[in-house]
């Protein structure tokens, strides 16, 4: 554990205006949210039913592809990149249980956020995890920081799930991600996923950003696929991320969220 970020006033935290990460924590059942998000959580949920599911998805695909870098692949470190609030599987948890020496680097810049941090610092004493409040889209600012907790010139696996729809520039969403790998050396991963471009998910996008939330775009399958362009895709590949190494029995329509775990060879 690292030393505790300050943490932020009452007043910084909005609650007249919806806010992507307690609208996700709305989804997946959580309590820590207000009833702007639940209002705007509630009429997605209605306008685009799936987003449920794929919220839920989302969380479940973590956990699977953090378990195999951990567990199968050898893996010892993690940058979660928009962390959002704290929930059951945590990164830190699940690589942990499989690797208790995992570190684990947690990033956001959202007030709200930084308010749970302490829950996302309490990992296994053999490893380590650490908060940084920074601003995902500078990745230079966010890997010097992160280098006080991992070793940047072993392999580490790079965390964005749901988020990239943020960066609403196609060309500037493909710069960061290449900002984060291009740093890192050989046998570094990539864990992606985004809502495809769908005319159901494009309504629910301008839906969203129409509510006061923060933009988010959904993209075409093979834009979403572009962002592994130089890496090697782990099995099965690219596809519904309901579909990557299910645990169980998988549902007879796979969500609208598609993603890949990659290597950097």
């Amino acid at each position: 554990m690292s030393a505790e970020q300050p943490q932020p006033q009452a007043d910084q935290i909005d609650t007249t205006t919806p806010h992507s990460a307690r609208v996700w924590n709305f989804w997946l059942g959580g309590k820590d949210n207000y009833a702007v998000d639940q209002a705007l959580g509630s009429q997605l949920a209605r306008s685009f039913p799936q987003i449920i599911e794929i919220a839920r998805a989302s969380r479940a695909f973590q956990t699977r592809a953090v378990r195999h870098l951990a567990g199968e692949a050898g893996i010892r470190q993690f940058l979660d990149l928009g962390t959002g609030l704290p929930t059951a599987n945590a990164t830190h948890e699940v690589a942990q249980r499989a690797a208790p020496d995992a570190r684990i680097v947690y990033v956001d810049n959202d007030p709200i956020v930084l308010a749970h941090a302490r829950a996302l610092l309490v990992g296994h004493p053999a490893g380590e995890t650490n908060y940084v409040h920074a601003d995902l889209t500078d990745p230079a600012a966010v890997l010097r920081e992160a280098a006080r907790t991992l070793d940047l010139n072993r392999p580490v696996a790079v965390m964005l799930l749901s988020t990239l729809g943020h960066v609403t520039d196609d060309g500037g969403a493909a710069a960061l991600v290449r900002g984060y790998l291009d740093a890192l050396p050989a046998g570094s991963c990539l864990i992606l996923c985004d809502t495809v471009e769908t005319p159901e998910s494009r309504a629910a996008s301008d839906e969203w950003a129409e509510g006061g939330a923060l933009p988010y775009v959904s993209r075409p399958a093979g834009t979403v696929l572009s962002f592994a362009a130089g890496l090697d895709l782990i099995e099965p590949g690219f596809g519904p991320i309901s579909l990557w190494r299910p645990d169980g029995p998988v549902p007879a329509e796979p969500v609208e969220q598609w993603g890949f775990v990659a290597v950097k060879p």
